[in-house]
């Protein structure tokens, strides 16, 4: 099991309101961060099939379909680190919220 926690704050896509060159610089700083943050604690990924759970740390929840845009970023930036698409089959991937400071937790199982 590998788990990382990733302190940026993910915020729904779908809801921002702002260019289009700012919500793409975002998005790569986020992706970003993921990818680094498994790196750091597993340089070499694990082998597929794997569950992938993406923890949202907030102040307030969000419904369903915001928690999976929130944090499409970071789903990007685990899929980079393990050398796959996002789509694959082989991954199982879960989405979980909590209240607390501005964070995204990954495991990786």
């Amino acid at each position: 099991m590998i788990e990382v926690n990733i302190p940026i704050k993910s915020v729904s896509v779908a809801n921002l309101r702002m260019h289009w060159a700012v919500k793409a610089k975002l998005a790569k700083a986020h992706r970003n961060a993921a990818r680094l943050a498994l790196m750091s604690v597993a340089p070499e990924a694990p082998e597929l099939p794997l569950t992938v759970i993406l923890t949202r740390l907030g102040p307030r929840t969000m419904d369903t379909d915001n928690l999976a845009s929130s944090l499409k970023a970071v789903r990007d930036g685990v899929a980079d680190w393990l050398g796959v698409d996002d789509g694959d089959v082989r991954l199982d991937w879960q989405y979980s919220q909590r209240k607390g400071d501005y964070s995204v937790e990954v495991e990786v199982i």
